[in-house]
């Protein structure tokens, strides 16, 4: 299982865009892994960044550290102040529901589309993550592994019709998103109901029912949404106060 978790890993490392070029391997290294810090909150809204520290940490020069924070600049989960500091930025309400928006609209095609005919390979792989995303339910340590294969899920699907840059563009829109899901995740049943809900999604497909599956990705991508407020009440530190 952990040379499948390491592919998984790899793969869902995805690429490293800035106006449609692919920037350094260094830059990308050092954005992919300041990203799932500051999404899985590792690095918790208000904390300050110091680029000193980041090169010394990844152990790169200035220009590394300065790509990766344009990029996460654009994704809106860094705030930088120049000739001041970077700061990471609270969760923004606004552009979690206009992720959330974004990626209903674009998921329910994708279903759409894999259900009127669907690749068995691609299937046999999604099957696959889910079965080894089963195997962490209730195991809150393991969250963050837990996180990595819903992403590896999802990505699958959208690989599976030809659509994988689309996912990769979601993925940089939806950090506010994630950051809530992630606050969202320790709830007792959370995990249960995830797996649930990608097991709805995935029988849908294989039995080619287009409406079903549209309506499973619905349900699936309305949980966290529906308990923002719950969220913000129990966590007033990690939101932007709604003006």
């Amino acid at each position: 299982m952990s040379a499948s978790i390491s592919k998984i890993r790899a793969e869902n490392g995805g690429l490293f865009l800035s106006s449609g070029v692919a920037t350094s391997t260094a830059a990308r290294r050092v954005y992919d892994n300041l990203r799932q810090r500051i999404v899985s909150l590792d690095l918790p809204p208000g904390t300050t960044l110091s680029r000193v520290e980041l090169v010394k940490e990844y152990e790169v020069s200035q220009s590394p550290i300065r790509e990766a924070m344009q990029r996460l600049e654009q994704d809106g989960l860094i705030r930088i102040y120049p000739q001041s500091r970077t700061v990471v930025t609270k969760i923004d309400i606004a552009q979690l529901y206009e992720a959330h928006f974004l990626r209903v609209a674009v998921e329910t095609e994708v279903m759409r589309r894999l259900a009127q005919s669907a690749d068995p390979a691609v299937l046999s792989k999604a099957r696959t993550i889910l079965t080894m995303q089963e195997a962490l339910v209730g195991r809150i340590d393991e969250a963050e592994m837990f996180d990595e294969l819903d992403e590896a899920f999802h990505r699958t699907l959208f690989a599976g019709i030809g659509q994988l840059n689309l996912h990769i563009m979601l993925k940089a829109k939806a950090g506010h998103l994630a950051r809530a899901r992630r606050l969202d995740l320790p709830k007792e049943g959370k995990m249960r109901a995830i797996m649930t809900e990608h097991n709805a999604i995935l029988n849908a497909i294989e039995t080619g029912d287009m409406l079903a599956a549209q309506e499973a990705v619905r349900t699936h991508l309305a949980g966290t949404v529906g308990r923002i407020e719950i969220l913000q009440r129990e966590n007033p530190d990690y939101f932007k106060p709604v003006a």
